[in-house]
């Protein structure tokens, strides 16, 4: 395999380090890669292409048809496996062992990506060994947010690269570059949690600035009562099916068409249509759970305020940002939206001595 090129990682902005050590990691790979880093740090696009330096003839080129099928996740070599529930299961492990032991479709060497591994939980013993000692042909690129301590184990046998969350002057910058007005992108560099992703997403949605004062008012139309709760509860729902769902569509249409453009070029078989269908309905529903955890973080912030302003019950704002944080974290069980949010506002104290534009919105919950 002659030495990989820099084309495959060129889209990755903002982790130099992690993709120096990719780009090395491809010359000469080895059976496992844990790449571990905060939601939108960029680790699937990175997983991507260096499955696409495996599998390309050129060693990642950026140009020819291995590169663009991995690139979209459709190369036959490039297996990527999704949790199908709350977490990685025990028939879902004996899967991934399965497709481990599968020999290459199309050359001499096959990429099993696990997404949201951190997620392992009791599956965890079940992957030791094949993630250990896989087939020659096998290289596992294994996803996590971090490491718990189900992972540990399995993290000691893979090289690890580590991801962060990118600095908001820089997604400023980029979005700026990319012919944002100054002004929405820093409101939604701010917004996004140092993802580039949500951050194209947001500075493309006109209906962002109107969900953040929905959310920076919350606190001050609680009244303390369940009847307030129910309907705010269910406006929140609302919010959530219509918050930047329209441009996230117009980007799974424009990759639709580049998948039916490429299919009539190359007359591919198998060209991925389902597969993409698939990550299409999964974005769509991680939208949903970005947005619940955007609001929260506004929300948050408005109680940290009023307790750095003593415009609230100091102990009463700190019980509110510790139910944020609670109700945040309890979204990786995917739990239903309306009864979570009933019953995070019902422990939620009403704030009435501050303004509702003094809210922070940069903390995430």
């Amino acid at each position: 395999m002659t030495a990989v090129a820099t084309d495959v990682f060129d889209s990755l902005v903002g982790q130099d380090e992690a993709v120096a050590q990719l780009g090395a990691a491809a010359r000469a790979p080895v059976h496992a890669y844990l790449l571990v880093g905060p939601p939108g740090a960029g680790k699937r696009a990175a997983a991507r292409a260096f499955a696409a330096a495996l599998l390309c003839p050129r060693g990642g080129c950026g140009a020819c048809a291995a590169c663009a099928r991995a690139l979209a996740e459709v190369h036959p070599d490039l297996v990527v496996v999704e949790r199908e529930g709350a977490s990685i299961s025990m028939p879902q492990a004996r899967e991934i062992r399965r497709l481990a032991l599968r020999t290459p479709n199309e050359g001499g060497r096959k990429v099993l990506m696990l997404t949201d591994f951190h997620l392992v939980s009791d599956a965890g013993p079940a992957l030791l060994k094949v993630i250990e000692e896989p087939p020659p042909s096998t290289v596992f690129v294994i996803l996590a947010e971090h490491l718990p301590p189900e992972l540990v184990t399995i993290a000691s046998r893979c090289v690890q690269i580590a991801f962060r969350g990118l600095d908001p002057h820089l997604l400023l910058q980029l979005l700026v570059a990319e012919g944002v007005e100054p002004v929405v992108a820093e409101e939604v560099a701010r917004a996004s949690g140092g993802r580039l992703d949500r951050a194209r997403l947001l500075a493309s949605d006109p209906g962002f600035g109107a969900r953040r004062e929905v959310w920076r008012t919350l606190p001050f139309r609680l009244d303390g009562t369940g009847a307030t709760v129910a309907v705010l509860a269910t406006e929140l729902v609302e919010l959530l099916a219509s918050a930047a769902v329209d441009p996230l569509r117009a980007r799974h249409a424009a990759e639709l068409a580049a998948l039916e453009a490429r299919v009539e070029r190359s007359g591919e078989r198998g060209a991925g249509r389902g597969a993409l269908a698939e990550r299409h309905n999964r974005e769509l529903r991680r939208l949903r759970t970005d947005e619940l955890r955007f609001g929260l973080a506004v929300v948050a912030g408005c109680y940290r305020d009023a307790l750095v302003a003593h415009a609230a019950d100091a102990r009463a704002c700190v019980a509110a940002v510790e139910a944020l944080q609670d109700t945040a974290e309890a979204l990786v069980r995917n739990p239903k939206e309306d009864l979570l949010l009933q019953a995070l506002l019902l422990r939620l104290p009403p704030l009435r001595r501050h303004t509702a534009a003094d809210c922070a919105t940069e903390e995430a919950v």
